[in-house]
């Protein structure tokens, strides 16, 4: 009997276990370190035999790109209905409704409608940009305004180019990091529970790009990097002094993909032609020195971002097709030119890539490695939407998290279980 106790209460321990590496919640854009990586286990990544099941559809999404956030059981987004933006809340579990918050008036676009950037969870409260460039800070709760400010009348903000604020909030600490852009200073850290400024980058001051932050640290100096109109640079934590700065390559039209930053490096991609760079950051007293170890265009991401996995950068590149490159040298690995898996999103998932088609929404899996081009399968979405916009593409960034897969096309957002 005694046997028979323990070999159940092992049974019992591997699953708490098998449940616990699924266990990961999505907090804010692109994930916990802003890396669009999932380091969740046990989940289903082979489809060439057999897809995912659909769990549930929500329909009442509306118009937008704004990727789902997901903490606990509830999933959080934002959207557009016929005259206002909101937030709205669901249950992760079954699909339903939780609350829902009108914003204000409905950001409007010819290619989409409604917000573009994910919210990001803090504790109890959640912080949104929308398209027209206002911040919120709402009660996670029941979706309550705590408080709201304004880029352009705030803090005399400037996007480079006429397709919305796109950016996802940034919180460390007790302070919410935004780019408003413009001649009073790119970047600006507010008081997370109040919204007063604490400080506005004056002495950077590039017009915002589409780009969302990160926070970094080089020897002990912690920092924000982020993208602009003209290039990248990192801010202090502190106070928001520049601290660094490196001009993009042709930077033009609309600078949007997040940077990645590992070993005081900072490597940063772009399309329209810009291409990608690395600089190494090196602390000198109460500043640093970037230098850049190579620009060049082996990696043109115009959108959908890349992901660094193992020393190698994934991700699409425009006019050539899906890319594998060498971060430390530049040098292109393997390019796959793929007429049926189109540009779009990446999402690294353990050692597979999870590929989304802009043009379509067609999901596809492939192996994350240096060795070629190499698929698991492909799933297309249950239905597309019925909102027109002048592209018709599915920009919106797919979402993995505690087992669950989450895609969106405007108003319809699906959940697959992604569990074995």
């Amino acid at each position: 009997m005694k046997t028979k106790k323990r070999f159940l209460g092992l049974i019992a321990l591997a699953a708490i276990s098998v449940m616990v590496s699924n266990a990961q919640d999505w907090t804010q854009w692109r994930g916990e370190n802003r890396e669009g990586i999932v380091k969740a286990t046990g989940l289903t990544l082979d489809w060439s035999s057999k897809k995912p099941s659909l769990q549930w559809t929500f329909r009442e999404a509306g118009s937008g790109y704004s990727a789902p956030i997901i903490v606990g059981t509830t999933l959080y987004c934002q959207g557009a209905d016929d005259d206002k933006d909101f937030a709205f809340a669901v249950d992760a579990q079954t699909g339903k409704l939780k609350w829902k918050q009108l914003l204000g008036d409905r950001y409007v676009d010819d290619r989409g409608h409604g917000p573009r950037g994910s919210v990001t969870i803090d504790g109890d409260r959640l912080y949104l940009i929308r398209g027209a460039g206002s911040i919120h800070c709402l009660s996670a709760a029941d979706g309550k305004m705590v408080w709201q400010k304004h880029f352009g009348n705030d803090f005399g903000g400037k996007l480079m180019s006429g397709w919305g604020y796109s950016e996802s909030p940034l919180v460390d600490g007790d302070m919410v990091i935004c780019t408003p852009g413009g001649s009073k200073g790119t970047l600006v850290a507010l008081n997370k529970k109040t919204g007063e400024m604490i400080w506005q980058s004056t002495d950077w001051t590039d017009d915002a790009g589409y780009s969302s932050a990160i926070v970094a640290e080089v020897d002990g100096l912690r920092q924000y990097i982020q993208q602009s109109s003209k290039g990248v640079a990192g801010v202090s934590a502190k106070d928001g002094k520049l601290l660094w700065r490196v001009e993009g390559d042709g930077y033009r039209t609309a600078i949007i993909p997040s940077p990645i930053f590992i070993d005081n490096m900072v490597y940063v991609t772009a399309g329209y032609g810009s291409g990608c760079l690395l600089a190494k950051l090196t602390r000198a007293g109460e500043g640093i020195n970037a230098e850049k170890v190579y620009a060049n265009k082996n990696m043109i991401n115009q959108h959908g971002g890349v992901v660094l996995k193992d020393g190698h950068v994934y991700g699409f590149t425009d006019g050539l097709g899906w890319t594998c490159q060498n971060l430390k040298t530049g040098e292109l690995v393997w390019r796959e030119r793929n007429t049926e898996v189109f540009k779009g999103a990446v999402l690294a998932v353990n050692d597979r890539l999870l590929l989304l088609n802009e043009r379509d929404g067609l999901l596809t899996v492939v192996a994350a490695s240096t060795d070629g081009w190499k698929e698991f399968g492909r799933m297309e979405f249950p239905e597309r939407t019925v909102i027109s916009t002048k592209d018709n593409m599915v920009w919106t960034h797919p979402v993995i998290a505690n087992g669950k897969l989450y895609v969106r096309d405007h108003d319809l957002l699906f959940c697959y279980d992604l569990s074995k």
